[in-house]
C-alpha cells in the first residue's frame, strides 16, 4: 500500500487541508499540538472508521455539524479513493456518508460494507472486520502512549491481546469450542445411558413371556384336541350311521392329505437329487476351467501373426492385380494384331502413302505381327502361371488367417469360461441353498404325516361308536361349549402375549441403536478429551513459544540500536521485557523517560516484524507510521534514530515528531503549523 493524499473538512483543528504524502520517508514536523496527530487518526477513520468506544467527538470540529475526511492510496496497481463524512445529531455524532471508488469506479456503500471491502483490499482476515483494527494499529499506526500501556499491562491481558494479534486465540476458541462439544456429548450420553438401562431387563421378560407364551399354545393344543374331541363326541350321539359316515368319510380325507403329502415329499427328494446331481456337475464343471490354462499372450501373438499375413495377403494382392493388367494389356494387343492382319486382306493400296501394298510386304507384316502375337501368348502364359502360385499364395494365407482368427475365438471362448468360474460358484451356492431348504420342507412334511397319522389314530376309535343316548346329547353340547370358550380365551391370551413380545423386541432395537449411539459418542468423547485436545495444546505452546523466541530476538536488535549496550533485553513467555543492566534485572517504571521509549519503540518495530512475517499476504508491509518514536530521546538516541530508520527499510515511512534534528534523517518534510486554532501544512 502507498498513500497519496487526504483531504481534511473540519476534522480537529483542521478546516479544509489537502496534504499529498510521497515515496520514501516523510517527516511530519511541527510544535507540539500543532495537529500532526490529526492527520494519523485522519487515515485511520478514513480506512476504518469509528473504532469500537471511539466518539465521534473526538474527530468533528468543534461548532461544525459535518466533516469530510477522503483518503487517496494505491494497492496493487488499484487506484483508491476512500470518502467518509461525520454528521452532528441531536445527542451523538455518527458517520453518515461512505463511498469507495476503486479504479474509477465508484460505489456508495454501508460503513460496514467500506470496512470489508478495505480489509480485502488490504488482505487483512475477515476476523478482524467486526473487531477494533489492532492489527492495523500494531503494524501500521500505533500512538506511542499505547504502546508503553501494553508494556505496562498485566501479563494475561497482554497475552490475550498479543495471541488476538498473532491470529493464536483461535486454538483457545478450539479448546473452549472442544469443552462445549464434550460437555454436551457427556449430557447426550447420560440421557442415552438412561435410555438404555432397562434393555437386559426387556430382554428376560421377552425370554419370561415367550416362556409363558410357549405353555400357552401347547395348552390351546391340548384343550383344541379336548374341543375336537367333544364335538366328535356330540356328533356321534346324533346318529350311528351319521356318525360313523362322518368319521370314516374324515378318515379317508386325512389318509388322502398323507398320500399327498407323501407326493410331495417324494418329489421334494426327487428336486434334492437333481440337485446334489447338479451340484456334483457344476463342481466338475469349475474343476475343469479350473485345469484350464489360458495365455492372454497367445491371443497378442496371434493378432500379430495375422496383422502380419494380411499385410503380406495385401502386397500378394497388388501384385496380381498387376500379373492381371499384364496379361489383360498383352492379350489387348493380340486382338489388336489380328485386326491388323484381317485388314492386310483386304488392303490394296496404302491409306498413308497411296502406294500398292504388294503380297511380300503383306507377307512379311503378318509374319511379324505372328511373332509377336506367340511373344506375348508365352508371356501370357508366363503370367498366368505367375498369377497361379499368387492365388495359391493367397488362399494358404487366407487359410492361416483363418486358423488363427479361429483359435483367437477359442481362446476369447476360454477366456469367457474362466470369467463364468464365478458365475458358477454363485450358482452351486443357490443351488446349495435350494438344496437345504428343500431337506427342513421334507423334514417338516415327515412331521406333517406324523402329525395327520396321529389324527387318524384319534379319529378311529369312533369307528367303534354306533349307539349313544339322546339325553348324553346336551351335556356333550354345555361341555363342547364351554371347551370352545376356553380355547377363545387362550387364543386372546395367545394374542395379547404375542403382541407384548413383538412391542418388547421393536424397543430393543431401539434401544440397541440408541447403544451404538451411545458408543459412538463415548468414543468420540473420548478422542476429543484424550487426543485432539491434547495436540492443539501442543500446536498452541509450539507456536507460541516459536513467536517469542522470533519477537524477543528482534526486540533485542530493535532497542541494540537505540540504547548503549551496557543493557540486556529479552522477553519472557508472558512477553514482558525484561531488562537488565550488569546482571541486575530493572523494572521498566524505574527507566528514564528516554530509555522506557526506546523499550516501547523496540518493541513496536519488533511486533511490526513479526506479525508482517505470520501474514506475509497483508498489503500494508511497506507502509509504517511513527507517532513521536523520539519522545524524551537523548541526542545520542536521536543520532541513532538514523540507523533505525534505515534499517526499517518500507517504501512508505511516515514520522510524527517535533524534533527538529529528525528532519535531516527522511527524505521528506511537511510541516504543520497552528494559528487562531486551525492547523494548516505551512508552504
Amino acid at each position: 500500500m502507498r498513500l497519496k493524499k487526504i483531504t481534511l473538512n473540519n476534522i480537529r483543528s483542521y478546516e479544509n487541508q489537502t496534504i499529498e504524502f510521497a515515496e520514501g520517508s516523510t517527516l511530519l514536523s511541527g510544535d507540539i499540538g500543532s495537529g500532526k496527530t490529526s492527520i494519523l487518526l485522519g487515515i485511520e477513520f478514513a480506512l476504518f472508521g469509528l473504532q469500537p468506544g471511539q466518539r465521534g467527538s473526538s474527530l468533528l470540529k468543534n461548532g461544525k455539524n459535518e466533516g469530510r475526511v477522503k483518503i487517496e492510496f494505491v494497492v496493487d496497481d488499484k487506484e483508491v479513493m476512500v470518502e467518509r463524512t461525520l454528521k452532528r445529531g441531536s445527542k451523538t455524532i455518527s458517520q453518515d456518508y461512505c463511498a469507495i471508488k476503486i479504479n474509477g469506479e465508484k460505489r456508495e456503500l454501508s460503513v460496514t460494507e467500506i470496512k470489508n471491502s478495505i480489509l480485502e483490499l488490504l488482505s487483512y482476515p475477515g476476523e478482524f472486520s467486526k473487531k477494533q483494527n489492532i492489527l492495523y494499529k500494531f503494524t501500521v499506526y500505533t500512538p506511542q502512549e499505547e504502546m508503553k500501556q501494553i508494556i505496562l499491562q498485566d501479563p494475561v491481558t497482554r497475552t490475550n491481546t498479543l495471541r488476538h494479534i498473532f491470529g493464536i486465540d483461535k486454538y483457545k476458541r478450539i479448546l473452549e469450542n472442544i469443552s462445549i462439544v464434550t460437555s454436551k456429548l457427556r449430557e447426550e450420553k447420560r440421557l442415552k445411558e438412561g435410555l438404555t438401562e432397562t434393555i437386559e431387563q426387556d430382554r428376560m421378560n421377552i425370554i419370561s413371556k415367550e416362556n409363558e407364551l410357549e405353555t400357552k399354545h401347547y395348552n390351546l393344543v391340548s384343550v383344541e384336541k379336548e374341543l375336537f374331541s367333544k364335538r366328535e363326541k356330540r356328533k356321534e350321539i346324533q346318529g350311528e350311521k351319521e356318525e360313523i359316515s362322518k368319521k370314516i368319510e374324515e378318515k379317508r380325507k386325512f389318509q388322502q392329505e398323507i398320500e399327498k403329502t407323501k407326493i410331495m415329499i417324494l418329489n421334494k427328494r426327487e428336486a434334492v437329487a437333481n440337485n446334489f446331481e447338479t451340484i456334483k456337475r457344476i463342481e466338475a464343471q469349475i474343476r475343469e476351467l479350473s485345469e484350464l490354462k489360458f495365455d492372454e499372450l497367445e491371443i497378442e501373438r496371434l493378432n500379430q501373426d495375422i496383422d502380419l499375413r494380411k499385410k503380406e495377403k495385401e502386397e500378394l494382392n497388388k501384385k496380381s492385380l498387376e500379373v492381371s493388367t499384364g496379361i489383360y494389356s498383352l492379350d489387348l494387343r493380340n486382338k489388336d494384331n489380328e485386326k491388323i492382319k484381317e485388314k492386310l486382306i483386304h488392303i490394296e493400296i496404302c491409306p498413308t502413302c497411296m502406294q500398292d501394298v504388294g503380297p511380300t510386304y503383306k507377307a512379311n507384316v503378318v509374319k511379324k505381327l505372328s511373332l509377336t502375337t506367340s511373344e506375348n501368348l508365352e508371356k501370357i502364359g508366363l503370367l498366368n502361371s505367375e498369377k497361379k502360385k499368387i492365388l495359391e499364395k493367397i488362399d494358404e494365407i487366407n487359410s492361416n488367417i483363418f486358423l488363427a482368427e479361429k483359435r483367437i475365438q477359442e481362446l476369447n471362448i476360454l477366456k469367457i469360461k474362466l470369467q463364468g468360474i464365478d458365475e458358477k460358484q454363485v450358482h452351486l451356492k443357490e443351488i446349495e441353498k435350494s438344496k437345504r431348504l428343500l431337506e427342513n420342507d421334507v423334514r417338516m412334511l415327515d412331521k406333517q404325516i406324523e402329525t395327520l397319522r396321529n389324527s387318524v389314530f384319534e379319529l378311529a376309535r369312533f369307528d367303534k361308536l354306533f349307539e349313544s343316548k339322546q339325553d348324553e346329547l346336551d351335556e356333550a353340547m354345555g361341555e363342547e361349549r364351554a371347551v370352545e370358550i376356553k380355547v377363545a380365551e387362550l387364543k386372546k391370551e395367545i394374542e395379547v402375549f404375542s403382541n407384548q413380545i413383538e412391542e418388547l423386541k421393536e424397543r430393543i432395537k431401539r434401544t440397541e441403536e440408541i447403544k451404538k449411539q451411545l458408543n459412538y459418542i463415548t468414543e468420540l468423547e473420548n478422542w476429543l478429551s484424550k487426543k485432539f485436545t491434547p495436540v492443539v495444546s501442543l500446536i498452541e505452546k509450539n507456536v507460541m513459544v516459536n513467536l517469542k523466541s522470533e519477537f524477543s530476538t528482534l526486540f533485542e536488535e530493535w532497542f541494540s540500536m537505540l540504547v548503549s549496550e551496557s543493557f540486556n533485553v529479552s522477553l519472557s513467555d508472558d512477553f514482558t521485557p525484561i531488562i537488565e543492566q550488569h546482571d541486575y534485572e530493572i523494572d521498566y517504571a524505574y527507566l528514564s523517560g528516554g530509555e522506557r521509549t526506546a523499550v516501547a519503540l523496540a518493541y513496536r518495530l519488533a511486533l511490526n516484524q513479526v506479525i508482517n512475517s505470520m501474514l506475509s499476504k497483508i498489503k500494508t508491509r511497506d507502509f509504517v507510521i511513527l507517532d513521536e518514536p523520539t519522545d524524551g530521546f537523548s541526542d545520542q538516541q536521536l543520532d541513532k534514530m538514523r540507523e533505525v530508520l534505515d534499517q526499517l527499510n518500507v517504501a512508505q515511512l511516515i514520522i510524527v515528531s517535533h524534533e527538529q534534528k529528525m528532519e535531516g534523517f527522511v527524505e521528506n518534510v511537511i510541516r504543520i503549523k497552528k494559528e487562531n486554532g486551525a492547523s494548516f501544512v505551512d508552504g
